[in-house]
Formats: structure tokens, C-alpha cells, sequence
């Protein structure tokens, strides 16, 4: 499979040099996107610089003003799909992903899996060095996510994850609503719906060491508001009535 790998930035100076460098180094010869809005500390001119090494699989996008983690993601899906890529990935650039848990995905993904996601809580609770009050948050985010929305998913608001592009055609991307880390969410909700297979594999999730978070009330508002939204929409193929 064709396989990109999508990691938006916003200040990311400190981190995405050495994750450029690490997963342009991983076997499976993975291409990466990142997906820059407007950092003002330079981001994107660090990879500019980075893509005269590596002119066939480093590429960037770059937007004007901070739109958002789902919109990010969104745009990287369609110049994904624009251009054939068969495996796409969403992935942070702090390192509190391992690159290396992309060869996990991978492996998923071609055993018949339609969505890979990279979980935190499918084995007990894998994170290091979050505040108890944040790792609370989220692992009850996930559990509410699940009493709501029924959804098979032990970790609805993982950030790591890997698509078929089968999936990313089939869901209408223009209908997704939610932009922060709801995202998340409302694309394996709307897969799940939509009846494609979700596997999650277990990965340790280390918070990062450099940079600082995105995280914000708004953020959160939104998804608990828009999970209560998604038990009442209907879903639909794209190009279907």
C-alpha cells in the first residue's frame, strides 16, 4: 500500500525535525504531510528546508491561521486521496505517539482491518506522565463517548490512527462537523456506522516533552456537546441520497 502519514502543526519548531527524521527512517517507505497553520515560530520553513532532502516524500501544506485540528486533518485527507495514497495516517508531532507503532497499524490495516486506532486503554491504561487530573478527563471522555454512543471503541478520542482510503472516500467529509478533538471521535463514530471494521491495538502514549498542549475548555465543550449530536444523525455514503 501507498502510505502517508498526516501531522498537523501549530509551534511544533522544537519537535518536527527529529519526527521528519523518524518517519522518513521507518521500513514500509512511509510519505509524510504535514499540515501547518501558520505557525509563527517557523515551523514550516523547518520543513521546507527538510523537502530538498527528501522531494518524494515529504510534502506541506500550508494555511493561514490556526483553523483547527479537524480541518487540518480534513485537507490532508483529500490531497491524500487526490493522489492515490491507499494507507493514511493521523498522528501528532510531539512524540507522544511512537512512530514506531505505525508498523503496528500498518500490520492491521492489511490484515483486513478498515480503521486502525492506536490506543491508550485497550490493555488497562498505557500513559506516562500526564497529570491525574488529565488522564481522568480523557479516560472518562471515552468511556462517556461509548455509554453514548454505543460504539465499539475502548479509546474514542485517539489521535493516533490509520485509515484505508476506502473509508476516507466513502464518508461524506464535507458533513463532518466538529473540529477539535471531537474530530476524533465523530470519524470513528462515522465509520463504525457506516460498517467498516475498527481494530485498536494497544500503544503507550507518552505526553510530550517539548512544545506545549492544545488543549482548551472550547475544545472540550464541543465534543461532549457534539456526541450527544451524532446519536441523532443519520449517515450516508458520500454520492448517495
Amino acid at each position: 500500500m501507498r502510505k502517508l502519514i498526516i501531522i498537523p502543526t501549530y509551534n511544533e519548531r522544537e519537535n518536527i525535525e527529529a519526527m521528519v527524521a523518524k518517519v522518513l527512517s521507518l521500513p514500509g517507505d512511509y510519505s509524510l504531510l504535514v499540515v501547518d497553520d501558520g505557525s509563527p515560530d517557523g515551523t514550516a520553513a523547518i520543513v521546507r528546508n527538510l523537502m530538498t532532502d527528501h522531494p518524494e516524500r515529504l510534502f506541506l501544506v500550508e494555511r493561514e491561521g490556526k483553523l483547527g485540528l479537524g480541518t487540518a486533518y480534513i485537507a490532508g485527507f483529500r490531497w491524500a486521496l487526490e493522489r492515490g495514497y491507499e494507507a493514511i495516517y493521523e498522528m501528532d508531532c510531539d512524540f507522544s505517539h511512537d512512530p514506531d507503532d505505525l508498523l503496528r497499524l500498518t500490520a492491521e490495516l492489511e490484515s483486513g482491518a478498515d480503521v486502525a486506532v492506536g490506543s491508550r486503554y485497550v490493555s488497562g491504561v498505557n500513559v506516562v506522565n500526564w497529570p491525574m487530573r488529565r488522564l481522568l478527563l480523557s479516560y472518562c471522555a471515552s468511556r462517556y463517548v461509548k455509554c453514548v454512543t454505543r460504539m465499539p471503541v475502548r479509546d474514542a478520542t485517539a489521535g493516533f490512527v490509520g485509515y484505508r482510503a476506502e473509508v476516507l472516500r466513502t464518508i461524506d467529509l464535507d458533513r463532518v462537523g466538529m473540529h477539535g478533538y471531537g474530530f476524533q471521535i465523530e470519524m470513528k463514530y462515522t465509520a463504525w456506522r457506516l460498517g467498516f471494521k475498527i481494530k485498536e491495538v494497544s500503544i503507550i502514549f507518552r505526553d510530550r516533552t517539548a512544545g506545549t498542549s492544545k488543549m482548551s475548555g472550547s475544545i472540550l465543550g464541543e465534543a461532549f456537546w457534539g456526541v450527544l449530536a451524532l446519536r441523532f444523525r443519520r449517515f450516508k455514503r458520500r454520492g448517495t441520497l
